[in-house]
This record gives structure tokens, sequence and C-alpha cells, in this order.
């Protein structure tokens, strides 16, 4: 109770301050993070719910949170190996963990002093309460970013996918696309150079070329003499590019000759367990299927879609095996699991449950479909082979229309039974 009183009673005296609603509303954010509301439903039909909006959004951090942890040893496993060193996963693990986190960090805090700072102060013109919507943005936009992303374009995409995309809306739950993945299309486009290509999947480094050293700031340094004084191994400044490392991501590969130029660099279990270049929580299958399960358990994604999304993507991989016009058509539709995004997308992005579909039959078109033209960008566009980004946005721009259509056909249905 001594917690709650002590908001209660900044929140009051930010109301007379000159900040006004801002310092409020950032005080109520906070306090309706840590606990539940105090306001409950009476009455008539109402049932009171023992979740709030938050606390859902809260569950989907956590099933986002292994994946998270992964990705930030593997920013340093990747750097690491770029200079032939610790080539083990766990070999230099405290210098590899440390130097993930030194990357991840700012990303991290950027990407969420810009969004929850837009929120707070939109939040605080309409005089709400700051919403929920970026507790799962947040940490998405991080997972979604390769690890050497420039932060000043990082702040300049948060920033759109929050206003365009969400607060010129109405805000949370009324955004018609994913915010997270706006955020991406962004750099995507109005950065290319800067979330394609080799350079940007390794950290450490100004451009990938053997022989290229790489760059440790005065933050690895203060970890050198801690390092030192308990006699584990310390960064080295002389570190340098290999010859024969590329940093090029299994989908680059794929695109240039195939399943055989993709495993002539990684192995199957390489790319399964997550030991690869890549988007910082893309990586490891085993731990997406963790979270991806936790929330279809918890009841926060649709298993349609997910199931749906899976089919979509066979079923085109296996038209595309047949045709086999390019390499990237000749790799076996269920190694595509194994490369790119694919799992933490279907997972985390299309089973937003205010950018999808709402009807039970909607959602397994929609999951469809998303896997169905994911395959086709990944495998016939050669400017992007990825894919899963473009259809889900794709897909969101549509999914009103097809739960439109769904209840039409419902309700002719029941019509022509009557």
């Amino acid at each position: 109770m001594g917690l709650i009183n002590f908001f209660e009673k900044i929140e009051h005296k930010e109301a007379k301050t000159t900040r006004g609603k801002i310092g409020k509303t950032a005080v109520d954010a906070v306090f309706t993070f840590l606990y539940s509301p105090k306001s409950t439903t009476a009455g008539g039909v109402h049932i009171r719910d023992g979740i709030d909006l938050k606390r859902t959004m809260f569950q989907v951090m956590i099933a986002l949170q292994l994946c998270l942890a992964f990705g930030t040893y593997n920013i340093g496993h990747q750097h690491f190996v770029a200079m032939g060193q610790y080539l083990g996963f766990i070999e230099g693990f405290h210098l590899k963990l440390i130097h993930g986190v030194i990357k991840i960090l700012p990303i991290f805090l950027v990407v969420h002093l810009v969004g929850l700072g837009i929120e707070i102060f939109f939040a605080a013109k309409k005089g709400h309460s700051v919403e929920e919507g970026f507790l799962v943005s947040g940490p998405l936009i991080t997972l979604i970013m390769p690890p050497d992303i420039p932060l000043w374009i990082l702040a300049l995409a948060v920033a759109f996918a929050v206003i365009i995309g969400k607060e010129a809306f109405g805000g949370t739950g009324m955004n018609i696309w994913n915010v997270a993945l706006l955020a991406r299309v962004f750099v995507f486009f109005a950065y290319p150079t800067t979330i394609s290509g080799d350079n940007v999947w390794v950290s450490g480094f100004e451009e990938i070329a053997a022989g290229v050293t790489t760059q440790y700031g005065w933050v690895h340094g203060s970890f050198n003499y801690l390092f030192g004084w308990i006699g584990l191994d310390q960064f080295n400044s002389g570190g340098a590019i290999i010859n024969g490392f590329t940093g090029a991501t299994p989908l680059a590969l794929a695109n240039q000759g195939g399943w055989d130029e993709v495993t002539s660099v990684y192995s199957s279990s390489q790319m399964w367990w997550g030991a690869i270049p890549g988007s910082i929580g893309e990586t490891c299958k085993p731990l997406i299927i963790i979270g991806m399960l936790f929330l279809i358990a918890r009841g926060i994604a649709s298993w349609r879609i997910i199931i749906g999304a899976l089919l979509g993507s066979f079923i085109m991989g296996m038209l595309l095996n047949a045709w086999g016009a390019t390499p990237f058509m000749t790799v076996p539709w269920y190694y595509h699991m194994w490369i790119g995004s694919m799992l933490f997308a279907i997972a985390f992005m299309a089973t937003d449950p205010v950018t999808a579909t709402s009807t039970n039959t909607g959602k397994w078109i929609y999951g469809f479909m998303i896997g169905f033209i994911g395959i086709i960008i990944r495998i016939i566009n050669p400017a992007y082979p990825e894919g899963w980004m473009l259809a889900i946005l794709f897909l969101n721009t549509f999914s009103a229309l097809i739960d439109h259509y769904v209840f039409e056909s419902n309700m002719k249905k029941r019509l022509a039974r009557a």
C-alpha cells in the first residue's frame, strides 16, 4: 500500500505543476503498468475480467523474452565468428554476452524513449491514460531490426510508425497496420541500404570485408578492466574480419544458389538453433516455437491464423518446388521455416489481434493468404528475398474486408435457412 500511496501523491502533485497533463499521464502510465486498475464493472450483464489490456500485452512480452535473450547473445557470437575467434557457441561467453548487451541496449532505449514519449504526449493532449500497445510494439521493433542499425534512422522509423501508423488512426486498437512492421517498412523503403545487404547483419565493423578491424568503444574498455582483474579474456581492438567471411544471411545465399549454397556456409542445425546472422530475434526457431505455444495456450494468439499461414506457405513452397525455374525455387518447402523470419513473423506479427481478422473463418483465410503471398514475395522478388513484412501489411489492409464478406456469407446462409 505504501508504493500505491506514493504514486497517488506523485500523480496529484504532477497535476498541479506547469508540466500539467504530460507529467500526470507519465506517472499514470507507470502506475497502471505495475497495478491493475481500481475501477471495476458492476451490475447488469457485465462481467469483470481478471485481466486488463496491459496484462494481456505483458504476456506477449513474456513470450518474447527468450528470443530477446538469445538474440542479444547471438549479436556477440556473430561478431566474434567474423573475426575467427571463439567459434564454439559458448566459447568466450562473457565477451559475446557483453558485446550483445552493449549493442542491443541503445536500440531498446531509443525505441522506447521515442515511442513511449510520443504516446505520452498524445495521451496528455487527449486527456486519456497512456494506451498499452507499445508495451508489445517496442520489444518487437527491437527484435526485427538488424544489430547495427543507425540509431537516428531507428528513431525516425519509430516516430513514423507511432504517429502515422497509430495515432493518426486514433491510438491503440484503431490502427489498421501492425506498428512494429511499419517501423521496419519505413527503414526498408526510406533507407534500403541500411536494412539490406551483408554489412548490417554483423555488428562492430564499418563494413564487411576481409581485414576490416573491429571498433570498440569506451564501454568495452571499461569491461576490459573488470575482465582483466578477474583473469578472463578481454576485448581485443586489433581483431579483424578473416578472409572468406561474408556475413551473408541464408536468404541471400538461397537467392544466389539455392539450398546447396546455403548449406555450404551454414548447417541445418545452425539454422534451426539460430547461430546465424539475421535480425535480432528471428534466428532461434525452438525459442520462437516456445513463445508461439505460450501465446496459444494463454489465448492471446490465434492458432487458426498460425496453422493457416503455415499451410499457405507449404502449399506455395511445393508449387514453386515443382516449377523450379530459379535456384531459390528449388529450396525444399519445409526448409523455409529454417531460414529468415517466417516463424517469427507468423507467431508474433500475423497474430496481432488488432490488425488481424476477428472471425474464425476469416482467420483461416487471413493466415493462409499471408503464408501463400509471403512465399511468393520471398522467392520470386529478387529485390526482397524475404516477404513476410509486405505480406502481413498487405493482409492487414484487407482484414476488415475479409471479415465483412464472412459476415455477409453467414447472413445469406441464415436467411436461406429461414
